[in-house]
Parts: structure tokens; C-alpha cells; sequence
């Protein structure tokens, strides 16, 4: 196993997981509904998160990081808005080395600073029940975007103490090798992404570029390994990536129902391994 990614495979040895509220492919706008609830189901062929596998992924017995490029997601969720307020609820199915659960909850207010320029301001966190007892993967953000008809430029800054647990990861591979890292080691990693959602008749260009800033501590970990020498247990920030289309086909399966296809990607593959490969991903999806 390479130096540089002991971390990583330490880490999904546990069964780390993380969150997708914000990669979702929009689906067309079903009806304007009479009550302010709306809800969206889809099924996809690979659940991506900031261009990391988060399904059919584990370890094998040499502990080196092993992915399926396909694992199957069904997805869904429920928005409440009134007067530009809004909460939410989002759901997939998950699996890293166990199979779970990832329960997304988010509110805010989205207003128009001028005509087709807006803007949207939340908080989200992102909730897995079936938590490892030792380690917890529950993270915190809270964001904002502006808006330019198909542009949209967001921003998402960590303020709980850890980002999806990485920081944990790191203590207790530090103690593992009977050594000590503390403090909130996760909090104020930052996210920026611009994406782009270009309509054409039936069709929709997607395209989405981001950035993932790990928090200093995440980076710079370094671990007294004895005898092993120094272990460097830094997380490494990376650029994920997305192309693909959305084709409406509520003329034929009625309204709010689109199918996807996407290129979903990252970079820093040498450290993270094949959760950052690209893979196509087909998506399936109904807007109620």
C-alpha cells in the first residue's frame, strides 16, 4: 500500500461515507403544486459525491481500495417552501464497506438580487443513522450561491468539527501508532463549485467544475510512526469534475420525468485511489 494513502484506506475501512445534496442532476419542473411541497425520486447507476465513489467501494485483505463502477443508488427527497424560505429533506442509499443510509437536512431563503440574477443562502447537514459507534461521519455546512440564468457559482464552508470524519480517521490512526493528534481537526474545509445547466428544447447541457479545500489540520497531519519512521497523514485537497445531459421526457412518461447520462470525475487519483475515477453515470428521475 502506498505511504501516501494509508489514511484513505484506514479510513474507508470504517465505512466512511459522505453527502450529496448539492450533486443532484435538476430534473424539468413538474406542475406548480397548489401546496408548497414538492418531491423528487430518482434512480441512478453510481452515487457520486464531489466526484467520490460512495457505493461499491471497500478494502481488500491487503488494504488496498477496491470499487465497483457500477452500485446501483435509489434517491429521493421532500422540499417545503413559502416566500423565498425553504427546508428539505434528501435520502440515498450508501456503502463503502457496509451497506447505509445518508439522510441530508437543509433550510434557507433564496431571493433575486435583479431579474434572472439570484441568490441562495442555507445550511445543511448531512445525517448517517447507521454511524460507526467509534467514529461519526455527520457533517455540517452552511453555503451560498449566486445565480445567473443556467450559471450558478456556490460556496460550502465545514463548521462542525469534523468533515465526514476524516479528522477522526487521523486521531485514531495516530493512536494507532502511539502517537496523539486533537483539536477539530475537519472544521473550515471549503467547497466551491460553478455549475452550468444549459437548456436546449428538450435537452439540457450539464456541466459542473469543483474545488475541494481541505481544513489545514486535515492537510498538514503528520504521525510519529517509531521505529516506521513519519507517517504522513495528511488528506489532500482535490478538483472533481461533471459533463454530461438531461433529456425531458415528460411528453412520453408524464410530467417532471427526465433521464441523465454524466461523466463524473476527480483528480489526485495517486492518493485517493479509484473512488476518484470517472466513471458514466446513467440516472433515472421524477419531479412531483
Amino acid at each position: 500500500m502506498k505511504r501516501s494513502s494509508v489514511l484513505v484506506s484506514s479510513f474507508l475501512s470504517l465505512g466512511a461515507v459522505s453527502g450529496a445534496f448539492a450533486q443532484a442532476t435538476p430534473a424539468p419542473a413538474a406542475p406548480e403544486p397548489a401546496f408548497p411541497l414538492t418531491a423528487n425520486v430518482s434512480v441512478t447507476t453510481k452515487y457520486k459525491f464531489r466526484g467520490q465513489d460512495q457505493g461499491g467501494v471497500g478494502t481488500n485483505d491487503s488494504g488496498e481500495i477496491t470499487t465497483k463502477s457500477v452500485s446501483p443508488a435509489i434517491q429521493g427527497g421532500f422540499d417545503w417552501s413559502a416566500a423565498g424560505f425553504y427546508v428539505g429533506n434528501w435520502n440515498s442509499n450508501i456503502g463503502f464497506t457496509n451497506t447505509g443510509i445518508e439522510m441530508d437536512f437543509y433550510g434557507g431563503y433564496k431571493g433575486e438580487i435583479a431579474k434572472d440574477f439570484g441568490y441562495d443562502v442555507g445550511i445543511l447537514q448531512y445525517y448517517y443513522p447507521q454511524n460507526n459507534k467509534v467514529i461519526s461521519f455527520n457533517t455540517t455546512e452552511i453555503y451560498g450561491a449566486l445565480t445567473w440564468t443556467f450559471l450558478t457559482l456556490k460556496y460550502s464552508h465545514t463548521v462542525s468539527g469534523d468533515y465526514f470524519g476524516f479528522g477522526k480517521a487521523q486521531q485514531m490512526l495516530a493512536e494507532a501508532n502511539g502517537d496523539s493528534l486533537s483539536g477539530s481537526r475537519g472544521k473550515n474545509t471549503g467547497y466551491v463549485e460553478l455549475n452550468v445547466n444549459y437548456p436546449i428544447d428538450k435537452w439540457t447541457i450539464n456541466a459542473h467544475g469543483g474545488y475541494t479545500h481541505m481544513a489545514k489540520k486535515l492537510r498538514n497531519a503528520t504521525i510519529d510512526g517509531g521505529e516506521g519512521g513519519t507517517i504522513d497523514a495528511g488528506v489532500k485537497s482535490y478538483y472533481d469534475y461533471k459533463i454530461g445531459v438531461t433529456y425531458d421526457l415528460s411528453a412520453v412518461m408524464g410530467a417532471g420525468v427526465s433521464a441523465a447520462a454524466a461523466y463524473v470525475g476527480a483528480n489526485k487519483k495517486d492518493f485517493y485511489g479509484d473512488i476518484n475515477k470517472g466513471r458514466v453515470i446513467l440516472t433515472l428521475s421524477k419531479a412531483m
